[in-house]
């Protein structure tokens, strides 16, 4: 069994996000590798102080790459934990045979699958913005307490978006309404088994998507299952209560990843 576990951060946040995820897993003996997107390995206030500008370029392939590039050169082949549009990110790279496990939690929208008013709504400061394709945006601290950590009490809003909020490329939403990435092979045999989290509350990736997105990820023959909490929003990996969903998530792939021995031959 892979003892190698690799989290995949989405919008707005950076590795610095999976703090108490990555030190509940290595306290199980698991080797837990968080990378940053390219041009965010900083510190949050750093990179809101100062955002590399090269980050304005970085889209969905060039994240998926990055990570395929990541996952290959690591001994053994990992089980694959991504959030949001980390989450969306991980099914392209289960698409392409890598990973034992998969468990996307919150995922972002999918090629080919419907989204919902409430996830519309949220992308409306990206993409009312103009040439948000090729600039570095900031989330807004009322966007943040309102949509994007609504459960959080007013007394910490500010305290949670100073440690973890970083700016994030426009260009990601642009590729996903173009679908720059291409269409995730449904049925694919080769893909490992995967679950999906999705959160009641969740205003950023509704549960009904998250519903939607298992609908199809099912069609392959490997394991698919679906998990949702009732009472969580997007803020899930940070909201209280977030080691149940970390347990559940490890738990889930350990118990049906693939063997070792029947992950494909990595192919470019």
């Amino acid at each position: 069994m892979s003892k190698t576990i690799m989290l995949i951060h989405g919008a707005w946040l950076n590795a610095h996000c999976w703090e108490g995820f990555k030190a509940r897993y290595e306290a199980r003996d698991y080797n837990v590798i968080a990378p940053a997107w390219p041009f965010d390995d900083r510190s949050p206030s750093e990179l809101r102080a100062s955002p590399n500008p090269a980050l304005a370029q970085v889209g969905i392939n060039e994240l998926i790459n990055h990570y395929d590039r990541l996952i290959r050169a690591l001994p053994e082949p990992p089980i694959l934990i991504g959030h949001s549009f980390g989450g969306t990110v991980m099914q392209h790279l289960l698409d392409r045979g890598l990973g034992v496990a998969g468990v996307a939690i919150d995922p972002a929208p999918t090629s080919g699958v419907l989204v919902g008013w409430q996830t519309i709504k949220s992308t409306f400061p990206v993409f009312f913005s103009w040439r948000s394709w090729r600039r570095v945006m900031t989330m807004s601290r009322k966007f943040f307490s309102t949509r994007f950590a609504q459960t959080l009490p007013a007394a910490q809003v500010n305290t949670m978006y100073d440690r973890y909020i970083v700016p994030t490329p426009g260009k990601i939403y642009w590729d996903g309404l173009v679908s720059a990435a291409g269409k995730i092979r449904w049925d694919n045999p080769n893909r490992a088994p995967l679950l999906l989290i999705g959160g009641g509350i969740d205003m950023i990736a509704q549960a009904k998507m998250t519903k939607a997105i298992f609908e199809k990820q099912k069609q392959a023959p490997s394991k698919t299952e679906l998990k949702i909490y009732p009472n969580r929003s997007h803020w899930t990996c940070l909201q209280p209560g977030w080691e149940e969903v970390a347990d559940f998530a490890l738990d889930w792939a350990a118990r049906n990843a693939r063997a070792l021995k029947n992950v494909p031959v990595y192919a470019a």
